[in-house]
């Protein structure tokens, strides 16, 4: 059984890896025994976390990348590649929001958080994707959200059009990537959490505490550690004949 989660020898490149469930889904697969390369858009955030998994004895680089900037991907995934000679687990974790109702969305925050986190999700599916076809060896996991399949949290006081509009498509990504890479033995699901106590999702907090109390079955959000397990299985042989599917991790949330 533990043959099934161990993923010594491997390498993970994980965006937006530095904070939240990113750095989290890094502590995990770096415990699973993977080298892990991380990705984050600021150099104050990115180090703190680099030295806490060195100091774990966790075999871990990385670099400051916008995920949105084709040339900045291009390169990320080359210096991944140049440090740790393969590339075999990606998880596309980088993303924004802007909340604003959809009549009154401006066009350039509209691009911007689908620029994030599509079209970023994307290009590095692009890039690496070439290695692990050429490798034969591929997983790829895409942190998609449950405001994909359930509009706020949902919450009217919260408007998420695109964000929503990008975890949707970022699901259907998934899907359609699984099913053009399957004979390339490269393996793309999905992970859609519900809410998360994050920096991003901190803002939410005073709207959705009544929420998470009342609505979701488990009655609480999401806790620490709740996540890497998700991760580490569909990293992992585990999971090896699962692909194009998105797991929610949500307490429940989107049952009722």
């Amino acid at each position: 059984m533990n043959k099934l989660f161990d993923l010594t020898g491997r390498v993970a490149l994980i965006t937006g890896g530095s904070r939240g469930l990113g750095k989290e889904m890094a502590e995990g697969l770096a415990e699973a025994g993977a080298a892990v390369y991380i990705l984050a858009r600021r150099q104050q955030w990115l180090d703190p976390t680099l030295d806490e998994l060195r100091t774990h004895g966790f075999h871990a680089n990385g670099m400051v990348c916008d995920v949105s900037d084709p040339e900045q991907a291009q390169a990320a995934v080359s210096r991944c590649a140049d440090v740790f000679g393969k590339i075999d687990i990606l998880v596309n974790n980088a993303g924004i929001t802007w909340a604003a109702n959809a009549e009154d969305m401006p066009l350039d925050k509209w691009r911007r958080v689908i620029d994030t986190n599509l079209t970023g999700a994307f290009l590095f599916c692009h890039y690496v994707g070439r290695h692990m076809i050429g490798n034969r060896y591929g997983r790829i996991i895409n942190i998609a959200s449950i405001n994909a399949v359930q509009g706020g949290l949902p919450m009217m006081e919260i408007p998420l059009v695109g964000y929503a509009a990008s975890k949707g498509g970022l699901i259907s990504l998934t899907r359609e990537l699984a099913a053009e890479w399957g004979r390339h033995n490269i393996r793309v699901n999905g992970i859609a959490p519900g809410y998360f106590p994050t920096r991003m999702t901190e803002p939410l907090w005073a709207a959705a505490e009544t929420f998470v109390r009342d609505r979701v079955p488990l009655g609480r959000a999401g806790a620490a550690g709740e996540i890497k397990g998700v991760a580490v299985f569909l990293a992992a042989d585990a999971s090896n004949y699962i692909t194009g599917q998105t797991i929610i991790v949500d307490g429940g949330t989107t049952l009722v």
